[in-house]
């Protein structure tokens, strides 16, 4: 049996940064990190009160925005699943009728990140976390 990956992040793009901020500030309460350019302008945000790095109820995630590029394709709304092997869930994708979209990049701090369509045509994406220390 093939282990489940869970949903971990989710990401929506942007027009304007602060505009997005406000809104889910104002109408969810979410807590909202402005990264700089170094970190292509992202937007973290927490939905649920966190311990450490992770939320504090189980099931919980939290996500970010992107600043929208005209260069990229399909940005809309998507999620984030974990995975243990980046390149193994990639090949996996393509036998199972997906695209990937790219190779792997990585983010600071966090692990390998790639996007993919489904057979669909929705854009979800893949994240290899790096490992935590104990």
């Amino acid at each position: 049996m093939t282990k489940m990956c869970p949903v971990v992040h989710f990401e929506m793009p942007y027009e304007q940064r602060d505009r997005i901020a406000k809104f889910y500030e104002t109408a969810f309460g979410w807590q909202l990190q402005m990264l700089g350019a170094e970190m292509g302008n992202y937007v973290i945000a927490s939905t649920s009160e966190m311990d450490g790095c992770v939320p504090k109820n189980p099931g919980m995630i939290n996500g970010g925005f992107y600043q929208k590029n005209p260069e990229w394709p399909a940005q809309f709304p998507s999620v984030v699943i974990a995975v243990d092997d980046i390149a193994d869930a990639m090949q996996q994708v393509s036998k199972a009728g997906g695209k990937v979209l790219g190779e792997p990049m990585p983010i600071p701090g966090v692990g390998q990140y790639v996007s993919f369509f489904d057979t669909e045509g929705n854009r979800v994406s893949m994240l290899q976390p790096l490992p935590r220390a104990a």
